[in-house]
């Protein structure tokens, strides 16, 4: 079980000013006393009350909150508590979250398959180019057809539509919503080129896409893997297994036509001919779901074992693509379609994970144009976003940390709950102007930065005390000791559906289910679609807006 090190949780990194600022205590009184003291001179320059006892369900814990938002001067501080607690020290900072925020775009990078990562841009983390061969058609084996490029999706080689159009999706939101976050180089092969960074990583993923699409007749192949994972230390280039397209889903298609949709627009003020390309694409991709109105949701093969991301239900997907195709080309057929998805409303609308896309095309359809948006639709969807972010705002107040995690919610990949659930609140904040949403947020992304049960930083290579020994094969496989920075680990997981958790974990509250193994990988794996929330909501954390504040 992964060691407790301090009394005082906070978030590793620190703060920005003009932010909300909270730590946890584990120990303390009603009332208490806390200070926030300058980590140089022990001098003391915020004083406060704890407030609590709150009975933290998910960690089983008894904690108290520490809440010292008006402190805005830049420095080095830590806190202490009145029974002689200290924490470890943090900074107040504009750029606090710089490194992480690079490092976490950079991470796509080092998932990149069918290429070298060059020393240049990747020591030590380099290895030769992986995954060349055309892959076979299940079904049609005497096909073959040429799906090199895009991410690797996870701790495993294979390459997944669905999860890979979540991860596009929110890094192009991310650019969308704040490109000044997005101004410096990463740096990648692609720097220079006038296209900002996160786009050329995208862009990286989204070429992968297009030869996912079937040229015979316009549908989008589930995903390209081997027949079953790898060894856990086999790096990508000698994984030499065949590699199978598994056949087309309509979950697949539906996403595939809304992030093209989506890239279309972003990608047309610096190569019109690419975003051409995704417009006809995507466009081509509806044309398949209206002729497959009814679709079984995917299953695997019977010979495919690798990850499955199934999907019984795709008017998700199809919610979402009929959004973005109405954004982007203005034409009244998607309209149509968007609103009789909305009005049987037989998905979860107001989600951000891969498996329930619905929240891309609310966001999608609240950004339109009024004088394009059937009014009490628009109306009833941003009510419907804003109880959702209430909710969460809800939850987190009966939390200890913070967070709106309930016990049940630390399945498999709970971080991309924290994370998606931040985005929600982020949005909402953008929606309304309520600071209670912004605040919230804050507390999540600090939950991840080490304010927390397990009183690690979730992300390697960001902070004191982070995750080591991830789920991923190349890091289990290169030798090296040092994770690539900027991955963030799936984290607490009640289900313990590996022998280490099991062993390691049985009997511990929801939230402290987890164990920096590489062998985990029911808490430690990493994922494209972990990381590209935690790139959202950094990019939204920037200096622009202390810089708008203080304009005000």
């Amino acid at each position: 079980m992964t060691t407790i090190n301090h009394a005082i949780r906070v978030g590793q990194l620190g703060f920005q000013p003009n932010e909300h600022k909270m730590a946890v205590f584990l120990q303390g009184t009603e009332g208490g006393d806390f200070a926030v003291e300058d980590a140089a001179s022990g001098k003391a320059v915020y004083r406060g009350k704890l407030h609590g006892p709150i009975q933290s369900e998910a960690s089983g814990e008894r904690v108290y909150q520490a809440v010292f938002t008006e402190l805005d001067q830049p420095g080095e501080y830590r806190i202490t508590g009145s029974q002689g607690q200290k924490s470890a020290s943090f900074t107040i900072s504009e750029s606090v979250f710089h490194h992480a925020h690079q490092a976490l775009l950079k991470a796509f990078y080092y998932l990149r398959c069918g290429t070298d990562l060059e020393k240049e841009y990747a020591e030590p983390w380099t290895h030769k180019a992986c995954h060349l061969t055309p892959a076979i058609v299940y079904g049609q084996e005497e096909r073959r057809i040429d799906v090199s490029g895009g991410w690797h999706d996870a701790g495993d080689y294979g390459k997944y539509v669905v999860p890979g159009a979540k991860a596009v999706a929110d890094l192009l939101l991310a650019y969308e919503d704040a490109p000044d976050a997005f101004s410096a180089a990463i740096p990648l092969p692609e720097s220079g080129s006038g296209v900002p960074d996160v786009l050329s990583e995208c862009r990286y993923e989204l070429e992968w896409m297009l030869k996912m699409q079937d040229s015979d007749n316009d549908g989008v192949f589930h995903k390209v893997t081997t027949l079953k994972f790898p060894s856990s230390d086999c790096m990508p280039e000698d994984d030499h297994a065949d590699l199978y397209l598994s056949p087309i889903s309509a979950a697949a298609t539906g996403c595939f036509a809304g992030v093209m949709a989506m890239a279309s627009r972003l990608y047309a003020s610096f190569d019109s001919v690419f975003a051409k390309r995704c417009l006809s694409a995507a466009v081509r991709a509806w044309s398949w779901l209206e002729r497959n109105p009814e679709v079984p949701g995917f299953e695997n093969p019977p010979i495919i074992r690798t990850g499955e991301y199934d999907d019984s239900n795709d008017r998700d997907e199809r919610f979402w693509a009929a959004a973005e195709l109405y954004r982007t080309t203005g034409e009244a057929v998607y309209h149509v379609a968007f609103r009789k998805l909305a009005e049987e409303s037989d998905f979860y609308m107001y989600r951000l994970g891969w498996a329930d896309m619905g929240g891309y095309g609310v966001l999608a359809y609240l950004r339109l144009p009024a004088a394009q948006q059937h009014a009490d639709l628009a109306g009833k969807l941003k009510q419907g976003w804003i109880a959702q972010a209430d909710d969460f705002v809800k939850r987190s107040k009966r939390d200890g940390y913070g967070v709106s995690l309930l016990p049940s919610h630390y399945i498999w990949g709970s971080n991309m709950l924290i994370l998606n659930h931040a985005m929600t609140l982020l949005i909402a904040y953008q929606l309304t102007g309520e600071e209670q949403y912004r605040a919230c947020a804050y507390n999540h992304w600090q939950y991840i930065l080490g304010c927390n049960p397990v009183d690690l930083s979730y992300v390697t290579g960001v902070g004191d005390r982070y995750v080591r020994n991830p789920h991923y094969r190349p890091g289990i496989g290169d030798g090296i000791a040092e994770p690539i920075p900027g991955m963030v680990s799936g984290g607490p997981n009640h289900g313990l559906q590996d022998e280490i958790a099991e062993k390691e974990l049985a009997g511990q509250p929801p939230a402290k289910c987890f164990v920096d193994h590489e062998d985990s990988y029911a808490t430690n794996e990493i994922t494209i679609y972990w990381n590209s929330p935690a790139v959202y909501v950094t990019a939204q954390f920037t200096k622009a807006r202390a810089a708008s504040l203080a304009a005000k």
